[in-house]
């Protein structure tokens, strides 16, 4: 298939540059797959739209504040962004600008709380960057650092917890999953008085889900790798659901590539960890997820291409033109759909 297939006209006015007041009062297309039936709902209708018996699977991953703004030793500004911890105090790390951020160069963060040495030149040319600093490096982190925001936003987020889950608790992703970001506590009560059951996965979530694809021909596309977690009681429950005829219900792109890529060929999954680059696109054939919630995604990106696989793409196609006709709110904080 074609890079081109998946493109479709997106109003930059429509893409999303600050949340909601109030998480569950984002708007919620729904897209039956069978008929391709479009209906224009509010996200905090979502109780209605589940079914006792359903299991919703939600990724609990938090996000890194790993946007560190500091100078180097000559006095110049300095902005790193972490990627990847590599164990030590070593971080594969985004540094700007590059050209003055070579091996050698010393780094000064929040006064000299937190300080670091480039040691030397990743793949791609990120720097791996040594910290020192005292006491636990989350900890300085969470006092220093800043959400590292998609590069389609533009406005600084006035409250950072906005860019979190209600449900997040497993530090690690360097991007929100944004499907989530809908949920109130409130509403989560209601679903789970409604019968519907509730169960996490872990996958933290890389900064290689905005990087565009490239080739023509979308199998050419080399998919990044993220590392992710099926829980005990997870696995449990999702087997009970499958076996029980319940749907299971993922929030996000993220928890559908996470049961995917460990499911077995019945639909149940066990108790797993590792990393995972599955791809998923339209000829898919689909083992664990009977519905899901995502968020509107970007033209030609491989998240749109996952839905089209779910969902059809010419349907999903006409549902995307059908929301920005309608002025849908796009990407990260924009709006929802449920996909039936």
């Amino acid at each position: 298939m074609k890079k081109s297939d998946f493109y479709f006209d997106l109003p930059s006015e429509l893409i999303a540059q600050t949340p909601l007041e109030k998480r569950d009062s984002s708007r919620l297309m729904c897209l039956d797959r069978a008929t391709g039936a479009v209906a224009h709902r509010v996200f905090s209708d979502l109780e209605e739209l589940l079914r006792p018996g359903d299991c919703l699977v939600m990724n609990d991953s938090r996000v890194l504040p790993a946007r560190l703004l500091g100078t180097r030793e000559t006095g110049g500004a300095v902005e790193v962004l972490l990627l990847r911890d590599l164990g030590g105090g070593e971080w594969e790390c985004l540094t700007r600008p590059g050209r003055k951020t070579r091996p050698g160069t010393r780094l000064s963060f929040g006064g000299g709380e937190l300080t670091a040495e480039v040691v030397s030149t990743a793949d791609g040319g990120n720097r791996v960057v040594k910290f020192e600093y005292e006491g636990i490096f989350l900890e300085v982190l969470e006092r220093l650092g800043k959400m590292p925001l998609p590069p389609y936003i533009k406005e600084e987020l006035q409250d950072s917890e906005r860019y979190q889950t209600v449900y997040s608790r497993e530090l690690g992703s360097a991007a929100a999953p944004t499907a989530g970001l809908h949920f109130t506590k409130e509403l989560l009560a209601k679903i789970a008085a409604r019968g519907v059951r509730e169960c996490f996965i872990t996958l933290h979530v890389g900064l290689g889900t905005f990087r565009p694809v490239k080739e023509d021909e979308i199998e050419d596309h080399d998919m990044h790798s993220e590392f992710c977690v099926i829980p005990e009681e997870t696995a449990r429950v999702i087997s009970e659901t499958k076996r029980a005829g319940g749907r299971v219900v993922c929030v996000g792109t993220t928890s559908c590539r996470t049961l995917e890529s460990f499911a077995n060929e019945d639909g149940t999954v066990d108790a797993k960890s590792g990393w995972t680059d599955i791809f998923i696109y339209p000829g898919y054939k689909f083992k664990c997820m009977d519905a899901l919630i995502t968020n509107f995604h970007l033209p030609e990106s491989t998240l749109v291409m996952l839905v089209s696989a779910f969902a059809g793409r010419e349907q999903v196609l006409a549902a995307y033109a059908e929301a920005v006709r309608e002025r849908y709110r796009f990407f990260s904080f924009g709006d929802a759909m449920f996909i039936s």
